[in-house]
């Protein structure tokens, strides 16, 4: 099992039996089908929404576990729109139109099983109105749109290979007048360089790079065994492709893993992280690889460029040498919808490649 989805399934069985039993019942049915990461997310949805119902006065209950099927039957569509104004507005930090349909889905999903699929004991369905039927979640993520934002927001053409270069170096350039940041450059190079030179030749997320193990690699092949998003037979692996490029990086990395962060014999993890003051290395963890990317690229003039970025870099630069379908299955999408950004991208790109032959 994966390190998150190992870290996922424990919160989601502690948050679990602070949800009314349907919840649970709820949760119950889409084990096996859906990720603990995706539950945890529903989970998290359903507590804003109990919470609200609460605050509003439209729940008599005290907290979430006594939230009854009634009070949700009973809703009328002003309180609807209401939740939907409050997510949108609120003072505490409003939601991104992506994030309130994400919440309404997850509202729609739970409804929809409890009005269409569970049964009381006499067949009857366990919601007798369900009032989320009428309410429309808008598609948010059309691809040309996502498409759009993405342009210029990543590495193109030669800037891939020079964003691995100007970590393994420039980067230390930079900072030398800086002794903790370029004692921090020394140490971390090689494995800083080589993560972004994985991604950027084979397109992994960063959940799928910090799972990764030693044993996940084989290096001659130029292989990767992974456990991909969506896929809920843990025993199974994914093999997926790196290019020639991030090969030699890799070596580089692997024969400095274990001397240079102290990783024990027990410890799996490819890449490791030696936080100041332990003994030992562990894992690196993803919040640290999103903010090393970060620091590099801001340093590298390319202050928008994320880890997910780096993804869609590769993608990109994939995709035009490759079709839609061998893009899809290379970076592990459930459909080619989702794909079809990069066509979007790379008719942009190829159309500026055209435009500056014309212009030369």
């Amino acid at each position: 099992m994966s390190v998150q989805k190992n870290d996922d399934r424990k919160k989601l069985d502690l948050k679990l039996p602070l949800m009314p039993w349907f919840v649970q019942q709820f949760i119950d049915y889409k084990r096996p089908d859906l990720s603990p990461s995706t539950l945890l997310e529903y989970i998290r949805d359903y507590e804003s929404f109990f919470g609200w119902l609460r605050a509003e006065g439209l729940s008599q209950a005290s907290s979430n576990t006594e939230i009854t099927l009634l009070e949700l039957e009973t809703l009328h569509m002003d309180s609807i729109v209401g939740y939907r104004l409050h997510l949108t507005t609120r003072a505490e930090g409003t939601n991104t139109r992506v994030t309130v349909s994400r919440k309404l889905s997850a509202l729609r999903s739970l409804f929809h099983y409890l009005s269409q699929i569970a049964e009381d004991e006499n067949f009857y369905p366990l919601l007798k109105r369900n009032i989320m039927a009428k309410v429309e979640v808008k598609r948010t993520h059309k691809p040309k749109d996502t498409a759009a934002k993405l342009k210029g927001k990543i590495l193109e053409d030669e800037e891939l290979l020079e964003f691995v270069g100007y970590i393994f170096e420039g980067y230390g350039r930079d900072v030398e007048g800086n002794k903790q940041a370029y004692y921090s450059f020394q140490l971390n190079r090689e494995r800083d360089a080589c993560i972004a030179s994985l991604i950027l030749n084979s397109g992994l997320r960063v959940s799928e790079v910090v799972n990764l193990n030693v044993d996940d690699l084989d290096v001659n092949n130029k292989l990767i065994y992974i456990t991909r998003k969506g896929n809920n037979d843990e025993t199974f692996k994914t093999p997926v492709y790196f290019r020639e490029q991030a090969k030699e990086d890799l070596a580089l990395y692997l024969s400095l893993r274990q001397s240079r962060y102290k990783t024990p014999k027990r410890e799996k993890a490819l890449f490791i992280a030696l936080p100041n003051g332990r003994q030992e290395g562990k894992r690196m963890t993803k919040r640290a690889i999103q903010e090393m990317i970060i620091k590099y690229a801001k340093r590298f003039g390319k202050p928008y460029l994320t880890v997910h970025k780096l993804r869609h870099s590769f993608a990109t630069d994939y995709y035009l040498q490759n079709d839609i379908y061998k893009t899809k299955e290379q970076l592990g999408h459930a459909s080619t919808e989702t794909t079809e950004i990069y066509a979007h991208l790379t008719d942009k790109t190829m159309s500026e490649a055209i435009e500056r032959r014309l212009d030369s």
